[in-house]
């Protein structure tokens, strides 16, 4: 009973778990209808509740705005927006912080997450994976000798939360690995191991499967006598 237990967990979970992943985004870009009238919703258009509309038009709305921002108008138009969040005391503080932080990852030009590194932490002799966040500046930079590097060190098995570190470039290797694969190899904790990494995985599932559903997991025939 154990190992068809086992076996049915290693099929359920990951795709438990990807469903879920997919309906908590879904749910939360539908709640864009909340910006159309009543009457467009798709419960009063076609009268029952269509899943996934609202990501449609969620994804609509970034293409356009992007698509309009392009040209001078738009940018003259996100410029004068910009102008009047500035003169708003709480909230300029919250975009323009935000605005920075989204600029530098996701600038072509940036070099915010853009190398995977291999790092001492939390001390020397243990190894783990961090990504390059940009230099050090301002007053820090004046206080700090030789040539540093800004460095993200993200936990595991969420690599939303972890620790800013600014360590010297020469205790920093740069890895032959993509940010993905190194975002894989932390959430899986090491399981999915870089370069090979759907193979191994592949691997390690049929061994399970095969370890979980072989006879010799069971009770020895020489005991059942």
């Amino acid at each position: 009973m154990k190992r068809y237990f086992i076996t049915g967990l290693l099929i359920w979970v990951p795709l438990g778990i990807t469903a879920w992943a997919l309906k908590f985004l879904i749910s939360t870009m539908d709640q864009s209808l909340l910006l159309l009238p009543a009457s467009l919703h798709p419960e009063v258009l076609v009268g029952m509740y269509v899943p996934g509309v609202g990501t449609v038009l969620t994804l609509l709305v970034v293409f356009i705005t992007g698509l309009l921002t392009t040209n001078i108008i738009g940018q003259r138009l996100v410029l004068f927006w910009e102008g009047v969040l500035w003169r708003i005391p709480v909230v300029k503080s919250i975009y323009y912080g935000v605005k920075q932080v989204s600029d530098t990852l996701f600038s072509s030009q940036g070099e915010a997450f853009r190398k995977a590194l291999l790092v001492q932490y939390p001390r020397q002799g243990s190894w783990t994976i961090a990504f390059m966040t940009g230099y050090p500046g301002g007053d820090v930079a004046n206080h700090l000798k030789g040539e540093y590097v800004s460095v993200y060190v993200p936990t595991t098995p969420n690599p939303t939360s972890g620790f800013f570190l600014m360590m010297p470039r020469s205790d920093v290797i740069e890895l032959d690995m993509s940010v993905d694969t190194a975002l894989k190899y932390i959430i899986s904790m090491g399981v999915v191991a870089p370069g090979n990494g759907k193979k191994h995985s592949a691997q390690s599932q049929a061994a399970l499967l095969n370890s979980a559903a072989s006879p010799a997991s069971s009770t020895p025939s020489s005991d059942k006598s």
